[in-house]
């Protein structure tokens, strides 16, 4: 996985037409993306109880977005989804550069039942600092926790609504994970609380279920 882009994308449709959203989402709107060159494959996530729903593409560098067949296909949408891109809320779309993975390297542990997506926007001044910290203080406490199954650490290089320069994705085999000894061990670190004080220091954070399998491209 280790040097992999993603697009990061969340959308929320109406209570009245939520099954006809799915339904595009997994017959037309996903399909057609993970058939193009440089797609690796897309999994779908929803927060649990909500119409919040979030999809992931996993591709080879963001170059996949630039190529010719990505942009016509972005560019001139069918009915359906230029109607479904109209009318949904909640919108989100980020891309991210893979910095680092620690934990379980297999190819299955990122098909945990619990997506945890954490943001921040660090000062370019303390980024080293917070990236080390991240990598050699947080992230291997957090992993003592057997159901905390990897981290994949990303590069923001572009998105909206919100503006952040940082983005690490958890992987859980279960929610209960965040209530671990290892988690609680990991936030109460020295270096953790140095960095803490200071005002930037204050992530964006979410939680997923995971919706559907894992879409690959065709054979």
């Amino acid at each position: 996985m280790r040097g992999r882009a993603i697009l990061f994308s969340e959308m929320t449709p109406a209570p009245e037409w939520e099954d006809k959203f799915n339904h595009w989402y997994d017959t037309e709107h996903i399909p057609i993306r993970v058939g193009l060159h440089g797609f690796v494959s897309a999994q779908r996530y929803r927060v649990a109880d909500s119409l919040n729903y979030l999809a992931v593409y996993e591709m080879t560098d963001l170059a996949a977005l630039r190529t010719a067949a990505y942009q016509a296909i972005k560019q001139n949408p069918s009915e359906e989804t230029a109607w479904m891109l109209r009318n949904v809320t909640g919108f989100t779309r980020y891309l991210c550069e893979e910095i680092s993975c620690a934990g379980d390297t297999a190819p299955q542990a990122i098909d945990t039942a619990v997506l945890y997506p954490v943001w921040f926007d660090v000062p370019q001044a303390h980024l080293q600092e917070f990236d080390d910290w991240y990598e050699q203080d947080h992230v291997p406490l957090l992993l003592e926790c057997p159901q905390w199954r990897a981290v994949r650490r990303f590069d923001v290089k572009d998105g909206e609504p919100g503006r952040y320069n940082r983005l690490a994705l958890h992987y859980l085999d279960d929610a209960a994970a965040l209530e671990s000894p290892a988690r609680a061990k990991a936030r109460a670190t020295p270096w953790r609380e140095r960095l803490a004080a200071q005002p930037w220091f204050k992530g964006t954070y979410g939680l997923f279920q995971r919706h559907g399998a894992r879409q690959l491209p065709p054979l």
